[in-house]
């Protein structure tokens, strides 16, 4: 059997009824990555042998009939931006190619409480800024739907392992859509849960208004599971919310009945590929044949999420990414006479160009002559987005829009045009912006094969309802149980 293929469910029922070892999953998984990594490339550190180490102790748990949790003994792996004690954490960057921190994210510390073998960390745009995993300083990760188109990004090495099965899940981050773009793009499931429920300690921060780590899976319930594992108050974090327990996995009944649901008339006029519009009416008429009702509804200000979060995302960067200097950590130049110097050449060296780009825009917004202009205004944007959601929210239960308005495009297509770049981020930048949770679930394929991402938002804290809506439309159509089949550059499976 390949346990490659399985979700995290599925291979916790086999260890449950010890029809299989953890060693041997693990191994499984990293026999699949070694075969698929060549074409692939999702993976800058490997901990392969700690992994393994892991598995055993939970065979040997297993093996005392000590009872194990839903992501005991089931391999996953962490976009390079989570901190990991003693494991290299390079934000895929070469400002810090050589980190190594001395402790671990929360995420990471609740990951390893669920004694998950953690197979290694996970390629990504430089400091999670870029929509195609084509900013890494260290490679470029490819689709494994077709190995000539990009995975998504920010977090496209995640969703690229997670589909290629050189992972069983991932946890990635999400800025402006870089855990659901990327889950669109390569045909798995991606939660970027509500701002605060899952502490940020220990991610790299891009910018801490936006930023939410949250879980890559196979299918919604891999993803109420893991949601389940890494949800808890921090002290460390200051915006982390403390709220009472909840199990995700209560909400996945697979009844919608009499749920109102909005669908986003703004993004299925212009610009949305043919394909993904059918994909997506198809799948609002879905919904009501489950017996939900079905109505329209328009955002005010969605023409200006974008442009407003460039503005506020740039300017957070901008004061983020100051730390990098050259003193205290990271890529020093040896190119310098005095600080100055220093400072100029080790960020211009350290640096790749995404990065640059952004740190000027958000420093420019900042400045005395133009904050009223840029950022104060963005701001301002910031809250009338969040008004238009309460007002849908007032009528809906839940919101639906494509995740992206076409599929995968090829290598090296956008990199040199960020505007057009940019625009893959229309539909899921007001999600961050208003704090809202959102969750990407298949949908579809286009005429090339490509997946097709079926965006679903709700409230704030509303977990439980785009789940129960996601595991419904998941469980009454078979899109997430197609698998990739990796083919090398002559066209030969893998």
């Amino acid at each position: 059997m390949n346990y490659y293929d399985l979700t995290a469910h599925e291979i916790h029922e086999l260890l449950v009824k010890k029809e299989v070892t953890s060693v041997e999953v693990t191994n499984s998984v990293i026999e699949r990555a070694e075969k698929t990594e060549p074409y692939i490339e999702s993976y800058l550190e490997r901990t392969f042998e700690c992994a393994v180490n892991t598995a055993r102790k939970v065979d040997e748990k297993i093996a005392k009939g000590e009872d194990i949790s839903p992501l005991e003994g089931v391999p996953a792996a962490l976009k390079d931006n989570l901190c990991t004690k003693g494991v290299k954490t390079t934000c895929a960057s070469k400002m810090l190619e050589n980190f190594v921190p001395c402790y671990d994210a929360f995420v990471v510390k609740k990951i390893k409480e669920q004694n998950s073998p953690v197979l290694g960390k996970l390629n990504m745009d430089e400091f999670a800024m870029g929509s195609s995993t084509e900013t890494s300083y260290f490679k470029t990760t490819k689709n494994p739907y077709d190995i000539n188109k990009v995975p998504g990004g920010s977090s496209g090495g995640c969703a690229a392992a997670v589909c290629a099965g050189s992972a069983v899940y991932a946890l990635g981050s999400d800025t402006g859509g870089s855990i659901r773009q990327p889950a669109s793009f390569c045909g798995v499931v991606g939660l970027k849960p509500t701002y605060g429920l899952v502490s940020r300690f220990g991610c790299v921060a891009f910018a801490s208004s936006l930023d939410q780590i949250g879980p890559i899976t196979r299918d919604v319930t891999d993803c109420a599971n893991v949601l389940n594992s890494i949800v808890a108050h921090d002290e460390l974090d200051s915006t982390s919310l403390d709220i009472p327990k909840v199990d995700y996995t209560k909400a996945l009944t697979g009844d919608i009945r009499g749920m109102k649901i909005g669908i986003a008339a703004d993004y299925i006029q212009d610009g949305i590929n043919e394909d993904v519009k059918k994909a997506f009416l198809s799948a609002a008429e879905t919904f009501k044949a489950l017996g939900a009702q079905v109505g329209e509804y328009t955002m005010k200000a969605a023409k200006y999420a974008l442009p407003a979060y460039y503005i506020i995302s740039g300017a957070e960067a901008s004061s983020n990414l100051a730390r990098f200097d050259g003193i205290r950590y990271g890529y020093r130049s040896k190119k310098y006479e005095d600080l100055t110097e220093l400072y100029k050449n080790t960020r211009s060296e350290g640096f790749g160009a995404e990065v640059k780009r952004r740190i000027l825009v958000g420093t420019y917004a900042l400045s005395a002559g133009y904050y009223d202009a840029y950022y104060k205004k963005a701001q301002k944007i910031r809250t009338v987005i969040i008004n238009d959601f309460n007002e849908q929210f007032e009528k809906f239960d839940f919101i639906i829009t494509p995740t992206t308005l076409s599929t995968a495009f090829s290598i090296g297509e956008k990199i040199e045009n960020p505007l057009e770049m940019y625009l893959n981020d229309l539909c899921t930048v007001s999600v961050n912006i208003a704090g809202l949770p959102a969750i990407s679930i298949p949908c579809g394929f286009d005429s090339g094969g490509m997946p097709i991402g079926l965006h679903i938002i709700g409230k704030a804290l509303s977990e439980e309802t785009i789940l129960r809506a996601a595991y419904a439309f998941e469980q009454n159509t078979r899109f997430n149980k197609k698998r990739a089949i990796v083919k090398n550059k002559e066209g030969r499976e893998i």
